[in-house]
């Protein structure tokens, strides 16, 4: 077993998940195991494809089944992991992280940049991670944009993932807004907000309970330890949220075990 492989216990959770590998004429059915972890692999380390190591077998191999393993919503959808589990509704954070991307996908002609969630801002060609997760740090979806958009446009589309409701939402003030604050309390849930600068007339949350939206944060922090999210080697949109849900995946898998 390589470093970052699922364990057994992991295994036996998320195995029953994946489609069967039926195997091809003149084709040995492969290991859906084993390509698993070759994925993982690479979104560890944050290596080209064909730098994969070879005890998962061919590189290729594991690429062609990617489509496969890694963006099936049954695999990659922490919002569906999350109401098997029963999250946490006592409170919900939204958050964003800048990803700067490699040289390569900032350069040349710029068709198709908006579609895959590529922008410049003040650090470059850059993506941003818009998050939304329970009160245990854990995830529950992401809205992908350019880096230039701002965390406002993010809001309702977090909201209207299909999770259960939280009693309350911790967000920075990015995400202040009169029609927002609206929207959560029609919802009934309060929202915790610090505001904005310019506002006329600010309304002070409870700052004791916003010292919780460390939890999101935390949440990235782990995320960005898979090279593949700290860093967007992947230009098209639809690739970097098979990676990024393979990992928030992963977070979910270690807190079964651990509460098991």
């Amino acid at each position: 077993m390589g470093r970052g492989d699922l364990s057994d216990a992991e295994w036996e959770l998320i195995g029953p998940l994946l489609p069967p590998e039926r195997g091809r004429w003149a084709r040995p059915t492969g290991d859906n195991r084993l390509f698993l972890n070759g994925m993982l692999h690479v979104l560890r380390v944050g290596c080209p494809w064909r730098d994969m190591h070879e005890r998962y077998g061919k590189w290729n191999s594991v690429y062609v089944r990617f489509p496969a393993l890694g963006r099936t919503r049954r695999v990659g959808c922490p919002a569906s992991n999350a109401g098997r589990s029963g999250a946490d509704r006592r409170l919900a954070a939204h958050d964003r992280q800048h990803q700067r991307s490699r040289p390569r996908l900032g350069s040349g002609r710029k068709r198709g940049a908006c579609a895959n969630a590529l922008g410049r801002s003040r650090g470059g060609f850059t993506s941003k991670i818009h998050a939304r997760c329970d009160n245990q740090g854990l995830p529950l979806g992401f809205i992908l944009t350019g880096g230039e958009a701002s965390d406002y446009t993010a809001a309702e589309p977090l909201m209207e993932i299909p999770v259960a409701a939280p009693k309350a939402l911790l967000a920075d003030k990015g995400y202040d807004g009169d029609r927002f604050r609206e929207s959560l309390l029609i919802r009934g849930i309060l929202p915790i907000i610090p505001p904005r600068s310019n506002r006329k007339v600010p309304e002070h949350p409870d700052y004791r309970r916003y010292r919780d939206r460390n939890r999101v944060e935390r949440m990235f922090g782990k995320l960005k330890q898979q090279r593949r999210i700290a860093t967007r080697y992947d230009k098209t949109v639809l690739s970097f949220e098979s990676f990024l849900n393979l990992a928030a995946t992963r977070l979910w898998l270690k807190s079964f075990v651990n509460t098991a």
